[in-house]
């Protein structure tokens, strides 16, 4: 396990006023995501059948938890996002283009390395929009990053007026950047060095073309080849100044069209996903092109309420090691 402890770290908030904090951030933050991207709140699935290869596969080896379902032949596997999943739900509930749906997403990624950021448990706003063909650029990415960084600044300040004591700053213009420019930049640097370095100096970032391969032969991070285009996504990326850190907030982008999927699945050699409902649909042209991605839940929380570990703004299961490091750096674990 990786727990940064800061020096002479002291909660800013105790823990009832963590707790009014975190319905307070919940409740105006997806009320500006809506509004500011028009989407419909809708209900989601814990888990899927794996045989409709709706689940999100991240990284490609990450093991999903799943589970026999009695006096069927199915076993479901709990949801690692849902990425794919609300493509198929905006085609099923007749939507347009230029509307879409958000969701609370709860997830277990059993695989995932416990730090002050990862726990096994992941709850996310999961969003999707239709898009039509000629918004499929970089343009419409940029104005949608635009967006939502505005909703989290807009929630930051309400929560601020509030509580008086938070003193978190997040900026509002987005400075975009590729993966390659941060590697031409950084070359003797990992991504993650990179991403420090970068936002360190603008503060908010969003790292475009995750998942496509460097001219170094090496990836800047994972993406799983059958939701985002790997040339029209990205990291919304802002400087924690508690952790002194480059903090995720949100992993979105355009999605697949058919000839992208084709091109990503032939490139990571798992053609074997054509065969799967949702993927036959995508390379028949059968799916609304859209956009969308995820939200960190705990992420904001953690990040607007100047916390230094996800285990103070929800409940999950860690090591003894941890317990033992945070109970000893002032850490409160909920």
């Amino acid at each position: 396990m990786h727990t940064v402890i800061p020096e002479n770290y002291k909660p800013v908030l105790g823990l009832y006023d963590t707790q009014t904090a975190i319905g307070m951030i919940k409740q105006n933050f997806q009320q500006g995501l809506s509004s500011a991207l028009n989407l419909k709140r809708v209900t989601a699935p814990l888990f899927v059948n794996p045989l409709t290869g709706l689940n999100d596969n991240l990284n490609g080896v990450e093991r999903p938890v799943s589970f026999d379902i009695a006096n069927t032949d199915i076993r479901a596997e709990v949801v690692h996002s849902l990425a794919k999943w609300k493509r198929m739900a905006l085609l099923r509930y007749g939507f347009k283009a230029g509307e879409g749906i958000y969701t609370d997403m709860n997830a277990i990624r059993r695989d995932e390395e416990m730090d002050n950021l990862h726990s096994v448990y992941t709850d996310q706003w999961d969003w999707e929009r239709i898009i039509t063909r000629e918004e499929r650029n970089e343009d419409t990415l940029r104005r949608v990053v635009s967006a939502i960084v505005g909703a989290v600044c807009d929630a930051n300040e309400k929560l601020k007026k509030e509580y008086r004591e938070l003193s978190c700053e997040i900026k509002r213009d987005v400075t975009f950047v590729t993966s390659q420019e941060l590697e031409d930049m950084y070359p003797e640097l990992s991504p993650k060095e990179r991403e420090n370095a970068f936002v360190r100096e603008h503060k908010t970032v969003f790292v475009m073309q995750i998942g496509k391969k460097l001219r170094s032969g090496l990836r800047h991070d994972g993406r799983a080849p059958d939701y985002d285009d790997w040339n029209l996504n990205g990291d919304i990326l802002v400087w924690n100044e508690v952790l002194k850190m480059a903090f995720e907030l949100s992993s979105m982008g355009i999605r697949v069209d058919e000839k992208s999927l084709d091109r990503q699945l032939a490139e990571l050699g798992v053609n074997e996903r054509r065969e799967l409902t949702y993927h036959k649909m995508l390379l028949e042209g059968k799916l609304p092109l859209t956009i969308g991605g995820g939200i960190g839940q705990s992420r904001l929380c953690m990040l607007l309420l100047q916390k230094a570990h996800i285990g103070e703004v929800q409940v999950s299961v860690w090591d003894d090691e941890t317990c033992l490091s945070c109970e000893k750096g002032g850490i409160p674990l909920l």
